[in-house]
């Protein structure tokens, strides 16, 4: 934990994890400190970085994005220029959520959303495989979320 952050910039971080668009007047009644002070520090923790930014969290499912699904990705040879491809083609790809680089026996662990099973299969085939940097793409699709985003355990 950072040394400069005290109790109640912890209680800020907590409560906007929870709701990003608590005013600081509902902040303060939260945290008992005044709003003038829940905007300094708000915006002090959003200039350090601690609070990088704000976004609506979705219903995937409500805008026909219906299959999640996990694919685990091995590449073609294990080098930085190998990786650097593989980097920027999962960074350009709309479909892909998040991205991991793992230790063990896969190199990535990508978390796709697609409309259904011809959407996944023409990422898979079409886009992944085909690409230089992949050797072996492994799918599994998500049958239940049992916990999507939390909150970051601080303080």
């Amino acid at each position: 934990m950072n040394e400069a952050l005290d109790q109640f910039d912890l209680k800020i971080l907590r409560e906007l994890q929870l709701d990003g668009r608590l005013t600081n007047n509902e902040l303060s009644e939260k945290i008992a400190l005044s709003a003038s002070q829940c905007s300094r520090r708000r915006a002090r923790l959003e200039a350090e970085g601690f609070i990088r930014g704000y976004q609506a969290m979705l219903d995937r499912e409500r805008l026909g994005l219906d299959l999640l699904v996990i694919i685990s990705v091995t590449l073609a040879t294990h080098n930085r220029d190998n990786a650097q491809r593989f980097a920027r083609l999962v960074n350009d790809l709309p479909e892909v959520l998040e991205a991991y680089s793992l230790t063990g026996e896969m190199d990535y662990h990508i978390k796709v959303a697609v409309r259904g099973l011809s959407d996944l299969s023409r990422f898979v085939n079409e886009v992944l495989l085909p690409h230089d940097s992949v050797q072996h793409v492994k799918t599994a699709i998500v049958l239940n979320t049992l916990k999507q985003f939390g909150p970051l355990p601080i303080g």
